[in-house]
């Protein structure tokens, strides 16, 4: 499972299960010394934990294309996995999906349980499948820093769409307009807790820097 942390790929990874499919671990690719605003390492490794999945970083640098291919060819080759899974929804922009076309020359298969489904039935399904998520960054063109730290309910759902209706951001953020770090879900062992949090921004965003991070009994 490529994994991010955030709502898509725990949902995808969800569905994957029902689908019929094994994960073994849970891959993110990353950069040197990596630092994600959305998604921070250390709370992967206790979602992975809480997972009860090996969690592997496969590093890239330039040219990107070579640096995928080498990690998807070692699950293959080293690993004896055969077929990926992303929480993918779309074509970001038009361009080909990035898996897919990387996948292609190393003989992996591409799962994508979520692709091509409505925004707002994957949303309410989050919600219904019993998944907590927060907002960790925002795109400041598309959200206001007081979404840092809300969590994904009835509430903030509704706040997307009456923001989609004047801007036309997407309700699930497939285009970066914002991302989630999920602290709950139907195959969680444990929840993710965090003692407290602080907004910062970085240029166009606003993210979430999360505090006192730890697993805690359901």
């Amino acid at each position: 499972m490529l994994w991010t942390g955030g709502k898509d790929s725990s949902l995808a990874l969800y569905e994957a299960g029902h689908n019929g499919y094994g994960v073994r671990c849970l891959v993110t690719f990353a950069p040197p010394q990596p630092n994600f605003l959305a998604h921070p390492l250390p709370f992967i490794k206790l979602q992975a934990a809480s997972l009860r999945l090996s969690h592997y970083v496969f590093p890239i640098c330039r040219p990107f294309e070579d640096s995928y291919e080498t990690g998807l060819r070692r699950l293959r080759e080293e690993m004896d996995i055969h077929t990926v899974i992303t929480g993918d929804i779309a074509e970001v922009g038009g361009s080909p999906n990035w898996i897919r076309e990387r996948s292609g020359p190393v003989g992996m298969r591409v799962h994508t349980p979520l692709w091509g489904r409505d925004r707002d039935v994957l949303l309410r399904q989050l919600l219904a499948d019993g998944f907590k998520a927060f907002f960790s960054c925002v795109k400041t063109r598309w959200l206001t820093e007081d979404w840092i730290g809300r969590e994904l309910n009835d509430s903030s759902i509704a706040g997307l769409r009456a923001v989609r209706e004047r801007t036309g951001l997407d309700l699930c953020g497939e285009a970066g307009e914002y991302h989630t770090l999920v602290t709950d879900g139907p195959q969680f062992s444990q929840t993710i807790q965090f003692g407290s949090c602080s907004k910062r921004t970085a240029g166009s965003l606003a993210y979430m820097e999360v505090h006192d991070v730890k697993l805690a009994a359901k």
